[in-house]
């Protein structure tokens, strides 16, 4: 694990905070909810949606602190199910300005090879350009290659291949095909999409794809059967809290200085991983002496609810301080 995570974030937010140097509040705050709208809605994959330098930057202080800390909370899924391993190569396939480049350079040392891909342009562009402010060797020396990102894709092979907020903008076939090259071209592959019903439907679809290609699972199912979920009823996500810039607080018209990004992701690998025993798939509801927790556990366990109480000891202080996406029961401390 890299000890240096917090400076690489601290070092992203105050490198995004002077992308909008010069770009007037209206027309940043324009541009995001232009942008927003866009990506809510149908995106052809011949079209990228950042068109030019102003939409990048813009977009770029919006979202890539929500990005970075949901990529990097799936990271973490995946470090803890492999401890020794590191990768020495990533492929970040429609990385754009490369918030899962630098969550990854927060997750682990160096050194290591790294690749973005992309179709646009000035999101490379930027990209570039925030990774030479950066401090990390590994960003400062990867590669940004534009791409187009559909079916027609190659993506060189890696340790670790990353693709984050991506697949809903594709068709059906272009996802399913991109799916299946990641799968061929990385070691350990890593899927995030948006923490909602429609973004965990597609994580899904390509968890059974990655097992399908020979892949194992290692984060964050404690096994490799089918979700027990039943669709239509639940949906798998989990939270990362983000500091909001003041260009958050001018587009959503907010006063807290933080917000929860909800994801769901999808880690899984082509070399031996320890799973965890059990994940808390819900924010864990703490009652006078009493923490309840949503669990999903080994196949053939499905969902459970487990209370943890005063009686359980070291457990119940454990409990307290547990959070929605960790693995339970916690490892022992040395």
């Amino acid at each position: 694990m890299n000890a240096s995570a917090p400076t690489s974030a601290e070092t992203l937010r105050s490198t995004l905070g002077r992308l909008l140097d010069g770009i007037p509040p209206k027309q940043a705050t324009a541009a995001v909810e232009r942008l927003i709208a866009s990506y809510r809605g149908q995106t052809p994959t011949d079209a990228p949606v950042l068109r030019d330098r102003s939409d990048v930057a813009a977009y770029a202080a919006y979202r890539m602190p929500a990005t970075f800390e949901a990529v990097r909370g799936a990271l973490d899924g995946l470090a803890e199910a492999a401890p020794d391993w590191a990768p020495g190569s990533h492929v970040d396939v429609g990385g754009g300005t490369g918030s899962a480049t630098w969550a990854v350079d927060a997750t682990w040392d160096g050194p290591r090879e790294t690749t973005v891909l992309d179709w646009a342009e000035p999101a490379l562009a930027l990209g570039r350009e925030l990774a030479a402010a950066s401090t990390s060797e590994v960003l400062r020396g990867a590669t940004w290659r534009r791409a187009v990102i559909g079916s027609a894709l190659n993506i060189p092979e890696a340790d670790l291949v990353t693709v984050s907020y991506v697949l809903g903008e594709l068709t059906a076939q272009a996802r399913k095909a991109v799916v299946a090259e990641a799968a061929r071209a990385g070691q350990a592959v890593v899927l995030i999409e948006p923490g909602t019903p429609e973004g965990y439907l597609r994580i899904r679809e390509a968890r059974d794809q990655l097992i399908e290609a020979g892949l194992r699972i290692a984060a964050p199912c404690p096994h490799d059967g089918t979700c027990p979920i039943e669709v239509g009823q639940d949906w798998c996500h989990f939270s990362a809290r983000v500091s909001r810039s003041s260009l958050h607080r001018q587009v959503k018209g907010g006063s807290l200085p933080y917000e929860d990004e909800k994801f769901s992701y999808v880690a899984a690998t082509r070399f031996p991983v320890e799973p965890a025993a059990s994940r808390i798939t819900r924010k864990p509801q703490i009652r006078k002496g009493l923490v309840l927790l949503e669990l999903c556990g080994p196949e053939g366990t499905g969902l459970t609810r487990v209370n943890v109480t005063k009686r359980h000891g070291d457990l119940y202080k454990a409990a307290r301080d547990a959070d929605w996406g960790q693995a339970w029961p916690p490892a022992p401390q040395p």
